[in-house]
């Protein structure tokens, strides 16, 4: 996360539109996951995985996800144990990054949640943003 915050650093300061997309790993949010209490021992919810995150957020960056879904609730992963996808427990730990010369050029974002669902999927689905 060190070695990503400072190339995020270098981005941001050229000022162009980026997007920083990924599987970051974290639960940046309590309403990011399916339930806080399964995961509160998880290294994907720790305080320091959120901390690093939210540095990085502070940066300048927007998550694009969280604006089109300000009260969570969307996830991105689901485990393929105990039915996690059966039973909608998931969680939200891939993330889009935008810098601000592009989240002013964002029209939509999502999660193509229905992907996850089909025969052999990753246990993530695809996220995607849509700029003008």
């Amino acid at each position: 996360m060190d070695r990503l915050a400072a190339r995020a650093r270098v981005l941001h300061a050229e000022e162009k539109p980026a997007i920083l997309a990924g599987d970051y790993n974290v639960i940046a949010n309590d309403d990011d996951t399916f339930s806080v209490r399964a995961m509160q021992d998880d290294a994907l919810m720790q305080p320091e995985s959120r901390e690093h995150y939210r540095a990085l957020v502070a940066q300048g960056w927007t998550d694009a996800l969280r604006t089109q879904f300000p009260k969570g609730g969307v996830w991105t992963f689901w485990d393929y144990q105990a039915g996690a996808w059966q039973r909608d427990a998931g969680f939200r730990i891939d993330h889009l990054l935008l810098s601000p010369q592009a989240a002013d050029r964002m029209i939509d974002a999502g999660v193509d949640k229905a992907y996850r669902g089909r025969e052999k999927a990753s246990d993530h689905a695809p996220t995607w943003v849509r700029l003008r």
